[in-house]
């Protein structure tokens, strides 16, 4: 049951990823559904502390903060989602998340730029990141 209710999550993060791709914006009750979700979930299933799940929830709450100072040069969408996936996974579990997003996004960037696709203001969707982090997270049970 568990890991179906994972795989859902992930299907949710699809979903969050093809309206980031085409719109750039992630609707506010679609996150906070994923939100009640995320609670409920954690409440029926207490797999992480709930220690942790608070801690990846800061975490959140720092990109909210970044996205604040930055005037949303890193979306409220994304910091929003990331602290939904911080209660979802835990604070460790959320820190390699988001080590492979970052690492992805920017050799997508990266390769983007060299190959003239991109230029240096041009914005890239950070949701599918989040998406492959929580894939590999969560649905395959960790990296390495």
């Amino acid at each position: 049951m568990w890991k179906i209710i994972q795989i859902t999550f992930f299907i949710y993060l699809v979903i969050l990823s093809v309206l980031d791709i085409r719109t750039r914006k992630l609707p506010v009750w679609l996150l906070a559904a994923g939100g009640i979700c995320v609670i409920l979930s954690q409440l029926i299933r207490r797999e992480t502390p709930w220690e942790l799940c608070l801690f990846g929830a800061a975490a959140g709450c720092i990109f909210l903060m970044i996205s604040k100072m930055t005037r949303e040069s890193f979306g409220y969408g994304d910091s929003l989602l990331i602290l939904l996936l911080g209660v979802a996974v835990g604070f460790w579990n959320l820190i390699s998340l988001l080590a492979i997003a970052f690492f992805l996004s920017a050799v997508v960037s990266a390769a983007a730029l060299v190959f003239g696709k991109f230029h240096r203001k041009t914005t890239v969707p950070f949701v599918p990141f989040l998406g492959i982090g929580y894939f590999f997270v969560r649905v395959l049970g960790g990296v390495g």
